[in-house]
């Protein structure tokens, strides 16, 4: 597994949203981003996690924060999390896991004695120049969006 750490330049990529739409890493130049991976669509704490974020989306926008959610997830699932939840920022599709790869957030988990691999919950805070600001690695589902603004 990767280990990016503050201060690294976060990792260059080039996927397409929920609605096949084209994005990459350089269309956020400029902007302070927001990425946050996330084990699987319409689990128990991933949509906690993306209604924290939706409920407080304007908050994050008016500090300058753009949002984008990565997971393993289909197009299709993806599509019916934000219909269902109405999410107001792109899912990013990565059935390949190259993204979560080179963010270094695949890896062996524990649940319920069992061990497997799977996406660590982890959300990277990245400036506008494209360097990694914070690492929050033990995300409060209920209290994501305070944790980003170190609210916590």
């Amino acid at each position: 597994m990767k280990h990016l750490k503050v201060g690294d330049k976060a990792p260059d990529f080039n996927t397409t949203d929920q609605n096949g739409e084209a994005i990459s890493f350089g269309d956020f130049a400029g902007s302070k981003l927001v990425i946050y991976f996330y084990p699987k669509d319409s689990t128990p704490g991933c949509t906690t996690q993306a209604c924290n974020l939706r409920d407080n989306y304007e908050m994050l926008l008016s500090k300058g924060y753009k949002v984008l959610g990565v997971s393993a997830d289909s197009t299709k699932s993806h599509l019916k999390f934000i219909e269902k939840h109405e999410l107001p920022f792109p899912l990013l599709m990565d059935e390949d896991k190259k993204i979560i790869n080179d963010f270094g957030v695949w890896g062996e988990k524990k649940f319920m004695g069992k061990i497997y691999d799977g996406i660590h919950r982890t959300t990277f805070v990245i400036d506008e120049k494209g360097v990694i600001e914070e690492i929050i690695e033990k995300v409060k589902t209920k209290e994501h969006t305070a944790q980003i603004l170190g609210e916590l």
